[in-house]
């Protein structure tokens, strides 16, 4: 083909290419673009396309393929060499190619960078930038060849290069600019009066604050448990229902204490029986006095044996021993369930002393005082804080339900409180004392830099 027509062929094609490039929605696809439509002008080995203003371009298209996503030895070298390249190309973007006699690193280039292009790449590769109408980088297309372009080749991806430039300036948008540079645009004046009220507002004083989750608890509690090993039979009470002093709360079955308790009477029955013998015979029979005090002794050990037995029968029934409300889970729960003695079954509460249990999470622990302040923000009522204050820390951090290690706080509320029902849950603010704003923000980037570093 002469050079006329092959200048008038990829005049043909360049506004097809250039009308492709308009069509794009965003970058990305620009960038596929001009990796794969520009073969039709110049016939590569393989396209790339660079993102980004100088060293720190990152690749964006390869040709051929959809996203250069996985890492392959073949992209990982060329994410080491790319630096070193752009800064052959920079002063003199075009054909760049290592020098055939070449047989060691070359200067300045990465470990590996050799042998990396005689494996992967032809003999050198013809770049482009891509800038925006300021003048400002926008990314690099790399053509990899045998040998440079023809001239009218050339020509066309020049003029072909001012359309790429300007579809992606339009679709990248604005550039923005970097912290320093709006620092830099500020007036030195203004920046030191900013510095200045940045400084104020650092030192002025704020209440140390943390939020944790809370229930509303009686602070009057008895803990109900099984008297005796046994097996819960029934229930008298529903969850949180008001009793009296002397009303039953469960029983345990007795089905094993009633067939012991027969037992026993029989056993007393016979030791009875064997020391009226014994007493008998013992008028006729001097030798028969002496089984007298060991069978006596046998028959107080049946009637012991039974006393015990009665005993855990009269503890069956488990009554309330004072006014209160059963709290509990479901009865459903520990209907048929085996409980060992002093198992806690439910808690027999006082509900005219509502207080509030927070479970301060170690990692927002701060220092309290005597009487810190909390307000308790219940889930069924967040817009109607409660108030009151804290009476008792623990000093030990245990797991809370949630399986958080935090340490439990006990507080009262200010006043009477008719919204307080034990068992509501919400989230308390606890208040400590007063540190300067800069220490409440930096607190916790703190500890856990001391944490990070060790000092």
């Amino acid at each position: 083909m002469s050079a006329v027509s092959e200048q008038a062929a990829l005049a043909a094609l360049l506004p097809a290419l250039e009308a492709r490039a308009r069509q794009a929605g965003n970058v990305a696809e620009l960038g596929f673009s001009i990796a794969n439509d520009s073969y039709g002008i110049l016939p590569f080995r393989q396209a790339l396309v660079f993102s980004g203003a100088g060293r720190d371009a990152w690749l964006m298209t390869v040709s051929g393929l959809a996203k250069p996503a996985e890492d392959s030895p073949y992209l990982v070298w060329l994410r080491r060499t790319w630096p070193w390249l752009h800064d052959q190309l920079a002063d003199r973007p075009g054909w760049y190619a290592p020098p055939p006699e070449a047989r060691e690193e070359l200067p300045g280039a990465p470990a590996g960078t050799l042998d990396g292009w005689h494996e992967w790449w032809p003999a050198g590769v013809w770049a482009l930038p891509l800038t925006r109408r300021s003048g400002e980088p926008l990314g690099w297309v790399c053509f990899l060849l045998d040998q440079p372009p023809a001239q009218p080749a050339e020509a066309a991806l020049t003029r072909l290069a001012q359309t790429w430039s300007y579809c992606w300036e339009m679709l990248a948008g604005r550039p923005r600019r970097t912290l320093k540079e709006r620092w830099q645009a500020i007036k030195p004046l203004h920046r030191r009066v900013f510095l200045g009220a940045l400084a104020a507002l650092l030192l002025f004083p704020v209440r140390q604050t943390a939020l944790a989750p809370a229930e509303v608890v009686s602070l009057d509690a008895m803990a109900v448990a099984a008297p005796l090993d046994g097996v819960v039979k029934t229930v008298h009470v529903r969850p949180n229902q008001p009793v009296k002093a002397g009303e039953p709360l469960f029983s345990l079955d007795d089905t094993v204490l009633r067939n012991r308790l027969s037992v026993a009477r029989q056993s007393v029955a016979v030791a009875d029986a064997e020391l009226m013998a014994a007493t008998q015979k013992a008028f006729d029979d001097t030798r028969s006095k002496g089984d007298l005090a060991l069978l006596g002794g046998r028959a107080q050990e049946r009637r012991a044996e039974l006393a015990a037995v009665q005993a855990q029968l009269a503890r069956i029934d488990v009554l309330a021993p004072h006014d209160g409300v059963a709290v509990f889970g479901d009865a459903n729960d520990w209907l048929g369930r085996p409980v060992t003695t002093g198992e806690r079954i439910m808690l027999l509460a006082n509900p005219t002393t509502p207080g509030v249990l927070v479970h301060l999470p170690v990692a927002d622990a701060i220092a309290l005082e005597p009487g810190a302040p909390v307000k308790l923000f219940l889930t069924v009522a967040p817009l109607s804080p409660l108030s009151g204050k804290i009476t008792e820390t623990s000093y030990q951090a245990l797991l809370s339900p949630e399986g958080v290690a935090s340490y439990r706080l006990r507080g009262v509320f200010d006043g009477r409180h008719d919204a307080a029902r034990i068992g509501l849950r919400g989230t308390a603010k606890i208040y400590g004392k007063r540190v300067i704003l800069g220490y409440y923000l930096l607190r916790r980037p703190l500890a856990t830099l001391r944490e990070w570093s060790g000092w």
